[in-house]
C-alpha cells in the first residue's frame, strides 16, 4: 500500500521538476519565435526594459500539473488501505478532471488573447465582453460537469453546516468562478507576484484537503503549488519569462476548481484575499476615475502597481503580498479545523 501522502509528495515534485526543467528549452523556444511581451506605455517606465521578455511561459506549468493530476490522482485513488477501488471515488476524481479541464479551457482563453498581443505587438487582446463571455461559457460548462456527477447546489459553510441553496448556487458559482479568475488574472503584473501568491494558495489548499481526508484535491493543490514554485525558478526577479493571460487564467481556474472540489468556495475569500484586493483596487479606480471626471484613487491599479510607484521594489510586494496570504491561509485552516 503506497499512503497518501506519498501521491500528494510527488505531484508536487512533479510539478516542480518538470516547470523548472521545461524552462531550459521553452525560454530559448518563446525567443526564437518572437513571443516577447510589450509593455503598456501607461505602466511604470521602469517596466520598459523588460519589453521582448518571453511571455506566455504559462505553458510550462500547465503541462507540470496536467502530467502531475493525470498520473498521480487516479493512482492515488487505485487502492487503499480498505481494499476500495477507483469506483468508490469516482466523484472525487471527476471533481479534480473537471477542475483541470476548466483551467486548461481557461488557458485557451488567455492564449488566444496573448497570441493576439504578440502577432500585433500590443498590450490588447480579447475585448473585455469576449473575454467575460468565454469565461462563463467555460464556468457553466465545468458546473453542468459537476451536476451531471452528482453536485446538488449545496456548499458547506463553517460553523453553520452543508447549505442547500437551490438553483441559486449554479449562477452564484459561474459568478464567483469568473470573479476569481479575473481577480488572479490582475495579480499578474510583476515579477514572481502571481506565482508567489499562488504557490501559497495551493499549500494551504493541499493542507485543508489533508485535514478534510480529500486525498484528489489534495494532489490537485500538491501539482499546483509546486508548479508554481518550479516557475519562480524562471520568473522571479529578474523574470526570464511571464506567465501570460495563458497562465495566469489557468492559475484561476486550478484556484477555483480546487475550492469547489473541497465545497468551501467561501473559502476564497480569506485565501485569496490578494486576489480580491486586485480585482476591487481596479474597480474603484475606474469608478472613482468616471465619478471625479478623470480624478484617480491610487497611483496606479491593480494595487501592486500602486505599491511599485510608491517606491515599494517587486521584490518587497511580492514578499508582502505572500505574507498577506499566509496569514489567509492561517485563518482559513483554522477556520476548516474547529469549523467544519
Amino acid at each position: 500500500m503506497i499512503m497518501s501522502g506519498t501521491w500528494t509528495l510527488i505531484a508536487a515534485v512533479l510539478g516542480f521538476g518538470i516547470t523548472a526543467l521545461l524552462g531550459k528549452w521553452f525560454i530559448p523556444f518563446l525567443r526564437k519565435v518572437h513571443f516577447g511581451q510589450t509593455i503598456l506605455e501607461i505602466g511604470p517606465k521602469w517596466h520598459k526594459k523588460k519589453q521582448g521578455t518571453p511571455t506566455m511561459g504559462g505553458f510550462m506549468f500547465i503541462i507540470a500539473c496536467f502530467v502531475a493530476i493525470i498520473i498521480c490522482v487516479p493512482l492515488g485513488y487505485l487502492y487503499d488501505g480498505n481494499g476500495f477501488g477507483l469506483s468508490v471515488y469516482q466523484f472525487v476524481i471527476v471533481k479534480c478532471l473537471a477542475g483541470l479541464g476548466m483551467a486548461l479551457c481557461f488557458a485557451f482563453i488567455g492564449f488566444f488573447d496573448d497570441y493576439i498581443k504578440v502577432v500585433k505587438k500590443r498590450n490588447l487582446g480579447l475585448t473585455a465582453r469576449q473575454k467575460l463571455l468565454l469565461q462563463f461559457l467555460v464556468a457553466a460548462a465545468y458546473l453542468a460537469a459537476l451536476y451531471l456527477a452528482g453536485a446538488r447546489g449545496t456548499t458547506i459553510i463553517p460553523f453553520v453546516g452543508t447549505i442547500d441553496l437551490g438553483w441559486w448556487y449554479w449562477p452564484l458559482a459561474a459568478i464567483l468562478i469568473v470573479g476569481v479568475n479575473n481577480a488572479v488574472n490582475f495579480t499578474d503584473g510583476i515579477d514572481g507576484l502571481n506565482a508567489s501568491v499562488t504557490f501559497f494558495v495551493g499549500l494551504f489548499f493541499m493542507v485543508i484537503a489533508g485535514v478534510m481526508n480529500v486525498q484528489g484535491i489534495s494532489i490537485c493543490a500538491a501539482a499546483l503549488a509546486g508548479s508554481c514554485l518550479g516557475f519562480l525558478v524562471w520568473n522571479f526577479n529578474p523574470a526570464k519569462v511571464f506567465m501570460g493571460d495563458t497562465g495566469s487564467l489557468f492559475l484561476g481556474g486550478m484556484v477555483c476548481a480546487l475550492a469547489f472540489g473541497l465545497d468551501l468556495p467561501i473559502l476564497l475569500i480569506p485565501l485569496g484575499i490578494i486576489y480580491w484586493c486586485e480585482l476591487f483596487s481596479v474597480i474603484l479606480q475606474v469608478t472613482y476615475f468616471k465619478l471625479t471626471h478623470g480624478k484617480r484613487l491610487f497611483k496606479m491599479s491593480p494595487i501592486h502597481h500602486h505599491f511599485e510607484m510608491s517606491g515599494w521594489s517587486e521584490i518587497k510586494i511580492c514578499v508582502v503580498f505572500s505574507l498577506v496570504t499566509i496569514i489567509g491561509g492561517v485563518v482559513s485552516l483554522l477556520v476548516v479545523i474547529y469549523g467544519v
